[in-house]
């Protein structure tokens, strides 16, 4: 939603925000010719210079409080003017203009900025998707209306026209009331390709609550009757599991209407699994800082084939890779070897009343540790095992998604909808929907049984490089090169949380398992944790060198590990990270808080692999940690 134009008068309503310069909405696919005339308003290109450097002159020397608030429009103005220059055929004073200034903006936007530097012609600005993105979403500046003030009195009385008409006709100012905030403050928030979210756009309700579970008694079987049941009950209800768990009986006040989307009933396999669940759960190692759990690696020796997605089915029992070479590998980590079900014809012989005809049906001739799916043309950038392991989803380079049989080891549906490569997919937490995210920018919600998209969720400016479910299947988070994170309400396919504050292509999203909280891990090498509920940021752990690939909490949420490219796995105490949040900073009408500087007091631990960057990591039903990536000799 983009606001719409509004007249700056110099008395603005006193209401906590207010907004500036909002401009004409502009439909999703611009007409390139009409987005770009509008930088046919002729200034004198000569004093381009002057006016920017005037400002710069203005901001620096105003005063330490509204000087670190002001400094924000450099960037957005830099590009504009010197858009503006290349868009007027003004091509040696934009050149001139670049070359002096591109040096004073954040080292974050360099990427942008060498984009930019390429664009040195009026043509080469009408194949350029970065420059219509920043023409079309205005990018978004949250500033106090003293330093606001003080930045319109400087403009009007220097009759500054051009930067003026630039602030109202591109830039989305949103004025906040109070004191202004620090350099700090707004380093953490800025970053993105289009500036910080409006604080309207993390106002709407978001349901972050659990769903209730389905009743069931536990039958135990006769090692637990031993070991936990000394007096000989034949069943003990479902053990309840801590409060930081993840499931309870009780209703969550947060949690959406049980019936808010179609979930799939329950099977009795699902019921089974879920007693299974339950009695693993009791065994369950408590973590903490005195008790961190132990780590399983896995690595992929030799994979010459170019390792570029892992996952884990929820149980530990398999691993599956999908690779560089367009081939998904699928792995048994039990003894219990892979096989597929028996020809028609052999079915056909089976007597299906006998009790154990579930084994039967499997073919022991097929038995193997690893099972190769070919289909896909490309390399295969994702991997999902279904919550009841039946099933496998891939996504690659082809533009496909696909869903393969785990009875059959055979591919049963192709699902074409992105054009482009398809970065990521995932199941949700209850099977039947999963989620694509992909180059096109858009990521989808699909449904199993359906060959179409359910939903398109659209409204980032780059691709989509990750999506992840929320615990309770209503809400799904994206994450993409804009370097923003969003969420999106599966209902309706609402975007109702705009995070921003990374610095880099965003490539790792985990909820906390009391679906309170996300993590989110980019190439900056930062793990930024978010309040979903007040949508604010509320940490940032810092000790990462390179890229953060794998993000994972603890069954029941007291710890988060974090995977990376330096070829480390850190622990980080995620109790402690979210305890002392003040309900009071969340109120405060600026939409902020102060971040701690508690890095060093988080993290746990930090475990070196010899030369392996960690691409994937998982907690088992008792709290194993299992990480995952391929060995690299360089």
């Amino acid at each position: 939603m983009r606001g719409r134009r509004v007249a700056v008068k110099s008395c603005l309503p006193r209401s906590g925000a207010s907004w500036v310069g909002g401009g004409v909405a502009v439909e999703d696919q611009p007409d390139v010719s009409a987005v770009l005339s509008a930088y046919n308003q002729q200034g004198d290109p000569t004093l381009y210079e002057e006016y920017y450097s005037g400002l710069k002159h203005f901001i620096e020397c105003s005063l330490d409080c509204h000087r670190a608030e002001l400094s924000q429009l450099f960037y957005p103005l830099f590009v504009h003017m010197y858009l503006e220059l290349v868009y007027n055929q003004h091509e040696s004073e934009a050149k001139s203009f670049f070359e002096r200034f591109h040096g004073d903006q954040e080292c974050y936007y360099q990427d942008d900025l060498r984009v930019l530097s390429s664009l040195t012609k009026k043509e080469h600005m009408k194949g350029n998707e970065t420059m219509l993105d920043f023409r079309t979403s205005k990018f978004v500046l949250r500033i106090s209306r003293d330093s606001y003030q003080l930045l319109k009195r400087h403009l009007q009385e220097k009759q500054n026209n051009q930067i003026w008409n630039i602030v109202q006709e591109h830039l989305y100012i949103d004025i906040f009331d109070g004191m202004p905030r620090s350099k700090q403050q707004i380093d953490a928030m800025v970053g993105s390709l289009a500036g910080e979210a409006k604080r309207e756009a993390n106002k709407a309700k978001v349901f972050f609550g659990l769903l209730k579970e389905p009743e069931f008694d536990v039958p135990l079987d006769d090692e637990d009757e031993e070991g936990e049941n000394e007096e000989g009950k034949p069943k003990k209800k479902k053990p309840k599991k801590d409060s930081g768990g993840s499931k309870s009986k009780k209703q969550d006040p947060n949690a959406p209407p049980q019936n808010r989307i179609p979930l799939p009933e329950l099977k009795d396999s699902d019921k089974l699994d879920k007693v299974m669940n339950m009695k693993e759960a009791a065994r369950r190692v408590r973590l903490g800082p005195e008790c961190l759990p132990s780590i399983c690696f896995y690595t992929f020796l030799n994979a010459y084939q170019g390792l570029t997605a892992v996952d884990i089915t929820d149980d530990s029992s398999m691993i599956v890779g999908g690779f560089a070479d367009s081939t998904v590998r699928v792995w048994s980590v039990t003894p219990k070897k892979l096989r597929s079900v028996k020809t028609a014809a052999d079915l056909s012989l089976i007597d299906k009343e006998s009790d154990d005809v579930l084994e039967r049906i499997m073919d022991e001739k097929t038995a193997s540790e690893l099972k190769i799916l070919y289909g896909h043309s490309g390399p295969v950038y994702g991997t999902s095992f279904s919550p009841d392991r039946n099933y496998l989803l891939s996504c690659s380079e082809d533009g496909t998604v696909r869903l393969w049989s785990l009875q059959t080891f055979t591919c049963l549906v192709g699902y074409k909808g992105h054009n482009y490569p398809v970065w990521d997919t995932q199941f949700s937490p209850y099977g039947y929907y999963f989620v694509s995210g992909g180059h096109d920018r858009v990521a989808r919600l699909w449904a199993t049984d359906h060959y179409q998209p359910l939903r398109i969720f659209a409204g980032h400016l780059a691709d989509v490089t990750c999506t992840r479910f929320h615990p309770n299947s209503n809400y799904i988070a994206t994450g993409s090169a804009d370097r923003t994170v969003r969420l999106w309400d599966v209902l309706n396919g609402n975007c109702v949380r705009i995070f921003t504050g990374h610095k880099g292509p965003i490539h790792s999203l985990a909820f906390s398992p009391n679906g309170r909280f996300l993590a989110t891990g980019a190439t900056d090498g930062r793990v930024l944790l978010w309040d979903i509920g007040h949508g604010l940021m509320v940490g940032e752990l810092k000790g990462h060198t390179d890229t953060v690939y794998a993000l994972r909490f603890s069954r029941d949420g007291e710890i988060l590990a974090s995977g990376s490219m330096d070829n480390t796995v850190r622990l980080w105490d995620a109790v402690k990270a979210f305890e002392d949040l003040e309900t009071d900073d969340f109120t405060t009408a600026t939409g902020h808080i102060n971040l701690p500087e508690n890095s060093q007091d988080l993290l746990l631990g930090t475990y070196m692999t010899k030369s392996t960057p960690v691409v994937h990591l998982h907690f088992t039903r008792r709290n194993l940690l299992l990480a995952a990536g391929a060995y690299s000799s360089q």
